[in-house]
C-alpha cells in the first residue's frame, strides 16, 4: 500500500549541509506519521526526526539545532535539512511511515540513503 523512496545522500565535508528527501507513493500520506531514522555500521538504527499528521515534529537530542524535518502532503514527501553536519552523522539513513486511523500499526520503511560525512 506505501512505498517509501528515499532521496538525496551523498558524501559531504563536515561543516557542510544535506536534504534528502523521501517519496511516497499510495493515497495514505495525509494519515502517515512520517520520521527519519540511520544507522551507522555497527550500530543499532536510532530515531532522527519524526513529523506527525498534524506537523508536530520531534528530534533526537543529537539533532535538535541542525536538522530539520518538514512534510509536503500535496506532493506526499517528507524531507529532512540538516546542517552543520559531523562525520558521526555518516549512516544510512531510512524514511518511515506509521500508519493512523484505518493503517494504524501498519509500518513501512524505505530502502534507505547513505550519508558519508568527511572530516
Amino acid at each position: 500500500q506505501v512505498q517509501l523512496v528515499e532521496s538525496g545522500g551523498g558524501l559531504v565535508q563536515a561543516g557542510g549541509s544535506l536534504r534528502l528527501a523521501c517519496a511516497a507513493s499510495g493515497e495514505f500520506f495525509g494519515i502517515l506519521d512520517m520520521g527519519w531514522y540511520r544507522q551507522a555500521p555497527g550500530k543499532q538504527r536510532e530515531l532522527v526526526a519524526t513529523i506527525n499528521i498534524g506537523g508536530n515534529t520531534d528530534y533526537a537530542d543529537s539533532m535538535k539545532g541542525r536538522f530539520t524535518i518538514s512534510r509536503d502532503n500535496a506532493r506526499k514527501v517528507v524531507s529532512l535539512q540538516m546542517g552543520s553536519l559531523k562525520p558521526e552523522d555518516t549512516a544510512v539513513y531510512y524514511c518511515n511511515a506509521r500508519g493512523t486511523g484505518p493503517l494504524n500499526r501498519r509500518e513501512w520503511w524505505g530502502q534507505g540513503t547513505q550519508v558519508t560525512v568527511s572530516s
